[in-house]
């Protein structure tokens, strides 16, 4: 059982079953408002918006959980009955505190993140970007449209992909981030080899993002930690490229993705990588069936209660197509620009797209309708 079976309590009485369970509970930030002043709301994770209430959740002994949802109002009386003062404490300093700026970007806003992919096999644009100067002017259209961050990758990731050497990722990453470095754009790179992330830094990239949360190669968990400033992504990922999507399988997606993040983020603060580095993905797409995706989207508002920005990338991926057999990857900019505003809308911190100029517009004109 994969699914959250959940049902709207919203008195002291209704949520008794809750209070008296003594493991461990997860909290869902929801009922978003615009504006983060509403009396009624508290900020979500320092930014403009709100939320109104929290998803409360708990695992069942046989699998899957079950949650209820209660008013911000409503939360004081049952803290004191659940004896969770200092627990919901901090978990709302986590939901409601301001993000530190992650490589010198201001976590207040939405970020867009640019993907340029130096390589032949890719998902989507395999093979359009796959010399250097069809990539550098590919980063410097999508800056010019508006993205903060431009992500370089050399090796394809998607589900069923080869291995391409270190060598080779080298030699197609280093020349893009030098170009695009130089120009003054925020750059990072997107690799899981620690020797990758080395000749990236030493070329100009600001931020590391690695799929497999610097776990997939000793040296990078080594290399970062010996920083004092390399801002890092750690997604989540189960199995590997090759085989990640033969069979995923989870207790419940949504609380399995946060349990394992947060285990990665507490071994990054143990090896000294201070959390204020961190950024989380739940790496939507990545080891991950339709009904897993669509859970993590619905409740992307979770993982703020890691107390790190958050990033989503859902760009044009595999569940858009599952919903609309129809649509090739470059045919899904619908489903890629709602997935986005959902992004938003639960405030996460950095949005990885193609689309770029698409999404900076949807984002202008939400942000407008909210501000009214």
């Amino acid at each position: 059982m994969d699914k959250i079976e959940g049902s709207v309590l919203r008195s002291p009485a209704d949520v008794r079953g809750f209070a008296d369970f003594d493991g461990p509970l997860y909290y869902v930030p929801t009922g978003f408002i615009d504006r983060a002043d509403d009396p009624q709301t508290l900020p979500l994770a320092g930014g403009r918006r709100g939320f109104s209430a929290l998803e409360i959740i708990r695992r069942l002994d046989d699998g899957g959980a079950q949650s209820m949802i209660l008013p911000l109002l409503a939360l004081e009386g049952w803290v004191q009955n659940c004896g969770r003062v200092d627990e919901i404490n901090a978990v709302l300093d986590r939901l409601t505190g301001n993000r530190r700026a992650f490589a010198n970007q201001d976590m207040e806003s939405t970020h867009v993140m640019g993907i340029v992919n130096v390589t032949p096999d890719s998902f989507s644009d395999g093979g359009d970007h796959d010399s250097a100067q069809k990539a550098i002017a590919h980063g410097r259209a999508l800056a010019a449209s508006g993205a903060s961050i431009l992500d370089i990758g050399g090796e394809s990731t998607r589900p069923g992909a080869a291995p391409v050497s270190i060598d080779e990722e080298i030699a197609r990453v280093v020349p893009v981030i030098e170009a695009l470095s130089a120009d003054g754009h925020c750059v990072s790179v997107d690799t899981r080899h620690g020797a990758v992330m080395k000749a990236a830094m030493q070329a100009g990239a600001r931020i590391i993002n690695d799929v497999t949360a610097l776990e997939g190669d000793e040296e990078s968990l080594e290399f970062v930690s010996q920083s004092d400033d390399i801002p890092v992504i750690l997604m989540h990922m189960q199995g590997e490229p090759g085989t990640m999507q033969d069979n995923p399988n989870y207790d419940c997606a949504v609380l399995d993705v946060y349990d394992y993040l947060l285990d990665r983020i507490e071994s990054c603060e143990r090896a000294g990588i201070s959390r204020d580095r961190i950024c989380v993905d739940p790496g939507i797409g990545f080891g991950k069936s339709l009904s897993h995706n669509l859970e993590l989207l619905s409740r992307l508002s979770i993982f703020h209660g890691l107390g790190c920005p958050l990033l989503l990338g859902a760009s044009r991926k595999s569940f858009i197509g599952k919903i609309d057999p129809d649509a090739t990857p470059k045919q899904r900019l619908g489903g890629s620009l709602t997935a986005a505003l959902n992004g938003w809308r639960q405030g996460a911190q950095i949005l990885r797209v193609h689309d770029v100029d698409e999404t900076v517009q949807a984002l202008s004109v939400a942000s407008a309708i909210g501000a009214v």
